[in-house]
């Protein structure tokens, strides 16, 4: 049985998702048509397109792994949107949360079939700036995508869902 809101509303929740892969996707098409890898062409003083391949994770975590992390954080994906989906069936009165899960589901995807189509995540966003030279070689923060972008962005909506989620439920 569907929660209060039906299926029409995870439609809608799932076409936000289906946009946000069709948008990662094309980005990385047109970077990969029109560049090699280990090209970069400068934007501004602090931004470049390039293009970047990430076999790990965010930061290129476990990139230097013998090759189980494709399949690992293809599974993760996949099982991580099911879950989702689940989510947003039981809580669709729930706008910025679905909006938050939907924007994450839709940027696992995207890299899920970047491991499962190439082996690897496409990057081409790249940004530098002076400040990060202790954390990152030159400044330069690890390269990222649309989906990388659309996870972060959902994430930092499920933590402002909770605030707000918190405050509600304070006595006045």
């Amino acid at each position: 049985m569907a929660a209060r809101g039906g299926h029409k509303g995870l439609w809608l929740w799932l076409g936000l998702a289906a946009v946000v892969i069709l948008l990662d996707q094309l980005t990385k098409t047109a970077i990969v048509g029109a560049m090699q890898l280990g090209d970069s062409r400068p934007v501004t003083d602090w931004f470049n397109i390039v293009r970047a391949h990430n076999p790990g994770a965010a930061f290129s975590f476990l990139a230097d792994a013998d090759g189980w992390q494709r399949w690992f954080f293809t599974a993760l994906g996949i099982a991580a949107s099911g879950f989702i989906v689940w989510m947003l069936r039981s809580h669709p009165q729930e706008t910025l949360f679905c909006f938050a899960v939907s924007l994450i589901m839709g940027g696992a995807l995207g890299n899920v079939i970047d491991r499962v189509v190439h082996g690897h995540v496409i990057d081409f966003l790249q940004f530098r700036f002076g400040f990060l030279s202790p954390l990152f070689w030159g400044g330069y923060f690890p390269s990222f995508n649309v989906a990388d972008s659309a996870i972060t962005l959902g994430a930092i909506c499920l933590v402002l869902d909770e605030i707000r989620r918190v405050r509600r439920a304070r006595p006045a």
